[in-house]
């Protein structure tokens, strides 16, 4: 007799999570600061920038933030920048791809929150998890960013469950506090991973337990299936 999973879905973060992104985020930042003579910024000060979507990356990245007169113009230019050249560097993390495909077979379904431009978001997990994800939900207008719930409440609809019932309960998984916060707004359970942009120690500090990290892909799946 087939096991009934732990959660009916599961709600994936991209950057940091099942993605490692962070080179193709800093390198495109970084030839659009170029371009307006402005301090450039390496990987591991990236790392702490992203998270609340791209308005905010540009906003920490460049002097006097919003107040910048430039600003929305850096903004437009990086976004399409980004969507070109998303994919140079960027690779699944060690096993995660095996974890979802393990997951999705026990009969979990699969979904991603991002804050990532919902176009560039469709397009990597097409080229990099091809078959695997039933939902993508990333950021586009009039949808509040995470840690803002609205766009899980947006996959859970379109999943068909509330997310907290028995059968249909459903769990986030990320690698930052944002995360963290977002399946906590959500009300669901929340599951942080070490791999990620933050670490288990920063996790760990912003509300995690020890009970609530996983360390390898392969863990997700005796968590959640």
């Amino acid at each position: 007799m087939k096991n009934t999973p732990k959660y009916a879905l599961a709600i994936f973060d991209m950057d940091g999570t099942i993605l490692n992104t962070i080179d193709d985020l800093a390198d495109s930042l970084n030839v659009i600061l170029e371009r307006y003579s402005m301090p450039l910024h390496t990987v591991d000060q990236v790392r702490f920038m992203v998270g609340n979507g791209i308005p905010k990356l540009i906003e920490r990245a460049i002097p006097n933030g919003r107040n910048n007169p430039k600003f929305d113009e850096i903004l437009k230019e990086y976004i399409a920048y980004y969507e070109e050249h998303s994919a140079i560097k960027t690779r699944p993390y060690d096993g995660i791809v095996e974890a979802v495909k393990s997951l999705r077979k026990s009969g979990v379904k699969i979904a991603v929150n991002t804050n990532k431009v919902e176009e560039a978001a469709l397009d990597l997990v097409a080229k990099y998890f091809p078959d695997c994800f039933d939902i993508v939900s990333g950021s586009r207008p009039g949808l509040p960013p995470k840690p803002a719930p609205d766009g899980v409440y947006e996959i859970l609809k379109r999943a068909g469950i509330d997310g907290k019932s028995q059968g249909q309960k459903a769990v986030f998984i990320g690698d930052s506090d944002v995360d963290l916060q977002t399946g906590i707004n959500a009300g669901l359970d929340v599951i942080g991973v070490d791999w990620g942009f933050r670490g288990k120690a920063f996790l760990l500090e912003h509300g995690a337990t020890e009970d609530n990290i996983v360390m390898k892909a392969d863990e997700l799946v005796g968590k959640i299936g």
